[in-house]
């Protein structure tokens, strides 16, 4: 709502555990590890700011517990602290601060909003709600101070019970943190007389009491706000000119084809983790904002990769329009990576490999077109006599778990002619990758002549970035993840061109 306003916004998440970050968080714990444009594994939060905001996240806009300890500890050990007594209270809340405050001074935002994981009352979270006080005190009407509170529905009796909501608002002024705007989630849209009780129970304004219902849509939740005017009452709050309502036509244009939508596209996502929610959620997202554009609804089957083989192939993936090969590490699921991929192949579905996907197109043809029997990855068997997915020369004496990827936005040059090419509509592209092995380039001629294109190439290492069969509709490959650089304003190209191929087959 600002943004369309005018105003340059950022956003950035706080996470109160002592991992330095997400990346070596199994999927279970935490859903999908997202990767900013400096190679930051992240909290999927991010893709949801990237989605919403149409902006670029960096480092600096996912801060754990862990990072704030390691950084602290670190001047400790240069003697930055000139031998004083390390405490909570000020060095790490100075180091929370610092990090608040540096994302705001140094990139030119007008607005930083900060989100603080967690609920209030938890252990782990007691050093940002300081942090917070003081920033309140110290910046006075340039810091504003949101709460997002649950109203729970009790089904038996058919009401609403506010009391979990004054109890942790009153939790977060005995930590010394008045909020002056509360946003309420909830099932369904709340009685006035119920935010009047709220208000006056927690000490806000009437009109500062949000509603955020369920809407069919996450892409809906800002329409819904709007509609409460939270932008006005925050940019009245913080004595700034409240100005022309947002012009949020593009949002409101999307929204309408996603509702207007009659047909269907079916594509079947194929991965270890589809039973989790958000183990592939920017993958989830950017199909979504594709079909969406194409005006289709997207009808996603979640196919599990331990369930598919040779035998069955057809009969879970005839129907489809499309199949996209999901990204992981680990052999576990693997072959039936190759068996979805084998069936796409031999019958001309439009095929996505995103990252561990393309590897195992590559594995795929390899075994099946080339003849190079037990032909594999090196991260999946290291005596495989067919290394055509390799660790680059640099990587192979690195132990660092993060130090052995390659991570972030890297340059891609697109062959023209090719799928890619069509799709992106440009010879020289940028993608963020997340990934340790690589197209073992001693193989690439004889991929080459037998009809596997090498259509993407990193103009700096010749590191094989995308691959393809031109013979086919659309099957093709990307190293990198094109999901991380999907918005709902600008969803990404290859997407785009993926779910058109589809509805055409």
């Amino acid at each position: 709502m600002l943004e369309t306003r005018g105003y340059r916004v950022t956003i950035q998440k706080f996470d109160p555990y002592i991992n330095i970050d997400p990346g070596t968080l199994n999927p279970y714990e935490h859903g999908e590890c997202y990767v900013t444009v400096d190679g930051h594994e992240a909290d999927l939060d991010l893709g949801h700011y990237e989605r919403f905001l149409n902006i670029s996240t960096t480092k600096a806009n996912n801060i754990t517990t862990g990072r704030i300890y390691q950084n602290v500890i670190n001047k400790e050990r240069r003697g930055d602290y000139l031998g004083k007594t390390v405490q909570i209270v000020p060095h790490i809340t100075d180091e929370i601060k610092r990090n608040i405050m540096l994302l705001g001074t140094k990139s030119q935002f007008d607005f930083v909003i900060t989100e603080i994981g967690g609920t209030v009352g938890d252990i782990e979270s007691l050093p940002f709600i300081e942090s917070v006080r003081q920033l309140c005190w110290e910046l006075g009407n340039n810091c504003l101070c949101v709460h997002l509170t649950y109203i729970p529905f009790i089904a038996a009796a058919k009401e609403v019970k506010t009391k979990p909501t004054q109890h942790s608002v009153k939790t977060l002024q005995g930590l010394g943190v008045q909020p002056e705007i509360l946003v309420l989630r909830t099932e369904t849209e709340l009685f006035k007389d119920i935010c009047k009780k709220v208000a006056l129970f927690c000490n806000v304004e009437e009109s500062a009491v949000i509603q955020s219902y369920d809407v069919p849509s996450i892409y809906e939740v800002p329409v819904v706000l709007a509609k409460q005017k939270m932008d006005e009452i925050i940019l009245r709050k913080m004595n700034l000119a409240v100005g022309d309502p947002p012009d949020m036509k593009l949002w409101i244009e999307f929204l309408n084809r996603m509702k207007t939508a009659k047909k269907s596209v079916k594509i079947g996502l194929v991965g270890k983790y589809v039973e989790l929610p958000d183990a592939y959620k920017s993958i989830n997202e950017s199909l979504l904002q594709a079909a969406t554009y194409h005006y289709r609804k997207l009808e996603l089957r979640h196919i599990h990769s331990e369930k598919i083989d040779n035998e069955n192939a057809e009969a879970l993936l005839s129907d489809l329009d499309g199949i996209l090969v999901a990204p992981g590490f680990g052999q576990r699921g693997i072959e039936g990576k190759f068996a979805a991929l084998k069936y796409a192949r031999e019958h001309d579905k439009p095929t996505f490999g995103v990252c561990l996907g393309m590897q195992c197109m590559v594995i795929e043809f390899a075994r099946n077109v080339l003849g190079l029997k037990g032909a594999n990855s090196t991260e999946m068997d290291d005596q495989t006599p067919h290394k055509v997915i390799d660790l680059m020369e640099d990587q192979k004496n690195l132990i660092n778990m993060g130090g052995s990827m390659r991570l972030g936005a890297y340059d891609c040059k697109i062959l023209p002619g090719s799928k890619a090419f069509q799709a992106y509509n440009k010879e020289l592209v940028q993608e963020r990758h997340r990934h340790r092995y690589e197209f073992n380039n001693e193989y690439k001629d004889q991929f080459e002549a037998h009809g596997m294109k090498c259509t993407g190439i990193n103009p700096e290492s010749r590191l094989v970035e995308v691959i393809e069969i031109p013979e086919l509709k659309w099957y093709v490959g990307t190293q990198f993840h094109p999901e991380y650089n999907s918005t709902v304003v600008n969803p990404n190209p290859l997407f785009m061109s993926f779910i058109e191929a589809a509805i055409k087959s």
